[in-house]
This record gives C-alpha cells, structure tokens and sequence, in this order.
C-alpha cells in the first residue's frame, strides 16, 4: 500500500497501524484537481478495506498542505458541464472527498503541515481532529473569487467554530491566521511545521491502541450522525441497538476477560466483514 513519485498526485504510505495521505502536488502548493480529488476517495476506499489500517492521517508534501482548486484553467475553472443524469448541476467533487472523509471506517487526523485555501481548508473539516502547523493559515476566500462555498461546509464549519464565526469567515472570504484557527476550534492544537506530522501520528496511535476496531468504527458513526439528530432520542434508539449487537459480540468477551485478567486484548471483530445497522438505514 505505498505509491512514491511526484507523479502521484495522492500518496499513500504506512507507518504501522497508521494511513498517511498525502497530497502531493508540491511545485503547485498541492492545488486541488479532479485526478486527485477521484484519487483521495479510491485511497480512503483502499484504507476501509484494509484491516490493517486502524486509522489515517491526510497530509500535504512540502511546505502546504493545499492551496485550493488548481486555477491553471483561468477564469473558466469552475465551469463545469451539466450532470449527464439529471442535466442539472454535477456533484461538486469537493463534497464528493468531504463525504468520503466523513463516511470513513477509521478516525481521520487532519496534519495541516502549512496554507490551506478553499476546498484545502473545506476538505479538512471531516476530520475527527485538525493539528495544524504554525506555518498554516486558512483562506475562506469563496466569495473573493465570485463563489459560495462549497465541500459540504456549510454543514460542518458552523458546527466546528459557530455559526458567527463560520459566517463571518466565509461571507468576509477572511483568511484566518493559525492563532485565530486555534482560538475558535478549527484546529486542536498547533505544532512547529516540522512537527506537525509526528504529533498527528502520535494522536492517531491514542486514539486507537486497545480499542476494538469495529467499536471504534461504530462509535465515530454515531458521534458525527448525532450532530443532526433533532433531539436525544434519535441517539439513544441507536445506542441501544449497537450496545443490544455489540454486547453478544466476541470483541466484548475478550475486552471484559482481558480487563479481568490484566492483560492487553486483542479483538478479533474486522471492520471488513461488515458493520452492524445502527440508525435503521
């Protein structure tokens, strides 16, 4: 699972247990094109499908991590033909990487290694954290560009910062530096530029080591899905059903037995062989 070259637009590398993503467009400040953004999804397809993977981290090579949607086409960049389906709008493919993002098996760190513009900054909003360097800003330039914006953050900016705050950033087009990203939620924590992948590792490693990986897998559905539910209810329906599935499981003998017996546990459940229903879809 591993693909080396400038070549690439995407790399995909293992470090252990750990994804990592690359974008990999560094002479363009890893600028965003349609034959990376169709890459990012086979890649996250790929890290699904791999048991072997307990998480991932996405990152940029060189000094951004993405300085938005490439504009080498000029100002017919964002002209885009009808949907062959329907003859309406296409797919904003943006959204498209934003949902795969969010419909990860896996947790997703986000190592914002420097600059994140436009669908740079939107496409990292999925991400279960954001450490960023302190060499990155953030530009929610859309409306700077005769945009609105787009990969979904609409929905998840306002409930990342606020609803203030995310107006105010993108109906202003505001470039935000690191210390505000930090001071209004967008990021966890930053880090010195050369630190940044290794702290996303290291969180990566907390945030699976002695977890059950379909658990884990469960537990990130239900985090992000209740963020819509309309009142508690909806989550505790779906709960119950995942602790009802979950609690016959063989992943919950080895944990309780290996709590009993102090020892670490090693859960034999596999994300791959398909995860239980929980929200009666």
């Amino acid at each position: 699972m591993s693909e080396t070259g400038n070549e690439n637009p995407v790399v995909l590398e293992r470090h252990g247990e750990i994804a990592v993503i690359r974008l990999n467009r560094p002479d363009r400040l890893n600028a965003f094109t349609n034959e990376m953004g169709e890459r990012v999804i086979e890649v996250f397809d790929e890290t699904d499908a791999d048991d072997d993977v307990r998480a991932v981290v996405v990152t940029g090579t060189g000094r951004g991590f993405c300085a938005g949607a490439d504009l080498a086409a000029g100002g017919d960049t964002f002209v885009l033909g009808d949907d062959p389906d329907t003859g309406g709008a296409p797919p904003d493919l943006g959204g498209r990487v934003t949902l795969r993002i969010y419909r990860s098996l896996k947790p997703v760190i986000a190592a914002i290694n420097g600059p994140a513009a436009g669908v740079g900054v939107t496409m990292t909003l999925p991400a279960d954290v954001r450490i960023a360097a302190d060499t990155a800003k953030f530009g929610f330039v859309f409306t700077r560009r005769g945009l609105v914006p787009e990969a979904c953050s609409t929905w998840f900016l306002p409930r990342a910062v606020g609803i203030s705050t995310a107006v105010e950033w993108t109906v202003g087009g505001k470039t935000v530096p690191v210390a505000e990203a930090l001071d209004r939620g967008l990021v966890r924590e930053v880090v010195p530029a050369g630190q940044v992948l290794d702290r996303a590792l290291e969180v990566a490693r907390e945030l699976v080591s002695g977890t059950a990986p379909v658990s884990a897998a469960l537990t990130r559905q239900l985090m992000w899905r209740m963020l819509g539910a309309p009142d508690p209810e909806i989550a505790h329906r779906a709960e119950s059903v995942g602790i009802y599935v979950r609690g016959t499981s063989d992943d919950v003998r080895e944990g309780v037995e290996a709590f009993l017996d102090k020892r670490e546990p090693k859960f034999p459940n596999r994300v791959s062989d398909g995860l239980p229903d929980l929200f009666g879809n």
